[in-house]
């Protein structure tokens, strides 16, 4: 087996630029924090979706591994939920 052995000529700057991860996807950073948590809770409706729908077609052990999936999202979704509440209580 060959071991990577690391390049004695590469400088450190450029050894960290290869482990950063790459930057197609970014969030502004001057997107409020609300906003963030409306678009992470319409991410997890999305996936709360697929994941039912997918167990529709699947039965046995993979079945309720989908309707263990579907159940993580849906608390994912109740947290951010609650978060949400607590940024903008209803009056």
């Amino acid at each position: 087996m060959i071991k990577d052995s690391p390049d004695p000529s590469a400088s450190e700057s450029e050894k960290l630029v290869s482990h950063r991860p790459c930057p197609i996807f970014t969030i502004r950073p001057d997107v409020d924090s609300e906003t963030l948590l409306v678009h992470a809770y319409e991410t997890l409706a999305s996936a709360n979706v697929m994941a039912t729908e997918l167990s529709s077609f699947l039965s046995g052990p993979t079945c309720n591994l989908a309707l263990g999936i579907q159940q993580m999202i849906v608390l994912a979704q109740l947290s951010v939920n609650r978060v949400l509440d607590q940024l903008d209580p209803q009056q």
